[in-house]
């Protein structure tokens, strides 16, 4: 190899990043020692920003496009490096490529429980996940305050960031919202957008990224809590408790029935449970137990009356009984009688009760 053909390699003619990555955001071209020739193609693929920098000054910012690089279209480089005239020697300069597209599929998470003061349940510890998009808006930033000389920067390394400012905002914005807990999963796309909002205000100005998207997958509730809510869905589906334990003894008895070799112990599990239901059907079965009530009161023309006859009191009798007698001549006005309530016996003649039944009485004789 001529010497010629060696300054010649070691010279760089074009400048571009082939990326095949997903996750990638910056990416430093590597130069190796080599020199940017005069007129060098500079090639930005759609999503991609290049950036030059010249001894750790940010220079010139080029969006997607293809460039042959010339003093012209370098101004603050240029200005750098003294070219008041333009430049026809090979330069330095490190050139580092951006990644504007969005990068997907990240995931966020709460490492601890978040607390929560639940209406319905008290205090209350919240787990939750979910998903969210990248992107890169101001390349500037984003070289000044995360990737510094670093030759390679990824989505990778702002997992553990990223996920301590959701986390942050995801916690602030469940205090503000006092959403109940049984209510949340309702409010999964409002809460998700508003989320989204916190944390692009946290790291737009400082860090000149952009989250485009984020989700919130699911909010869980801790496993004990889950499992009586579990038990409480379950006596709701059920209903009638009794009802539902006829048939679970009808199954049990059931599957003993149909497991012949089961032997004595099956028998007697078998035999146990059907005296066990039985029982309850007879329980459910009786009739009710009859509760001592007040006695009611007497029924009009009742068999409350009694009559002094032939010196032996007769009755009861009711007062038809009675009106019968008189007809018949076995009582009359001087005839004793006593009822329910009277203090004593009295003429029946002298009785408002009696005394009706005799009709009017005759006119002396003349």
């Amino acid at each position: 190899m001529g010497l010629l053909d060696k300054l010649r390699g070691e010279l760089i003619d074009i400048i571009e990043w082939v990326d095949d990555s997903k996750h990638t955001l910056v990416w430093r071209f590597p130069r190796y020692q080599n020199e940017i020739k005069n007129g060098a193609q500079l090639i930005v693929r759609p999503g991609q920003k290049a950036i030059f920098v010249h001894r750790g000054a940010i220079a010139d910012v080029f969006d997607e496009g293809n460039y042959e690089l010339k003093s012209d279209n370098l101004p603050i480089l240029s200005t750098i490096m003294g070219w008041k005239y333009g430049f026809n020697s090979p330069f330095r300069s490190e050139v580092y490529f951006v990644s504007t597209r969005q990068i997907t599929d990240l995931k966020w998470g709460t490492p601890n429980p978040v607390m929560l003061r639940d209406p319905e349940f008290g205090p209350i510890r919240l787990r939750a996940f979910g998903t969210y998009t990248l992107k890169a808006v101001d390349p500037k930033a984003l070289l000044k305050e995360l990737v510094g000389a670093n030759s390679e920067f990824s989505s990778d390394e702002l997992s553990e960031l990223m996920r301590s400012i959701i986390t942050q905002a995801f916690t602030d914005m469940l205090g503000t919202a006092k959403i109940a807990a049984l209510d949340l999963a309702s409010h999964y796309q409002e809460m998700g957008a508003e989320l989204r909002k916190l944390v692009a205000e946290r790291i737009d100005d400082e860090y000149g990224l952009d989250i485009p998207q984020l989700f919130i997958v699911n909010v869980s509730l801790p496993e004990a809590v889950e499992k009586a809510l579990d038990v409480r869905t379950s006596m709701g589906v059920v209903g009638d408790m009794n009802k539902f334990q006829q048939y679970q003894m009808g199954n049990a008895m059931m599957a003993a029935a149909d497991n012949p070799g089961g032997g004595g112990a099956a028998e007697g599990m078998g035999l146990g449970m059907g005296f066990a239901m039985a029982n309850r059907m007879a329980q459910m079965g009786a009739a009710p137990v009859a509760q001592p009530v007040s006695a009611p009161p007497p029924v009009p023309n009742a068999a409350t009356w009694h009559a002094a006859i032939g010196g032996q009191s007769s009755g009861p009798h009711t007062l038809a009984q009675i009106q019968t007698a008189i007809q018949a001549g076995q009582l009359d006005r001087s005839t004793l009688v006593w009822c329910v309530g009277m203090s004593n016996w009295q003429p029946a003649g002298e009785v408002p009760q009696t005394a009706g039944l005799f009709g009017a009485a005759p006119p002396p004789l003349p």
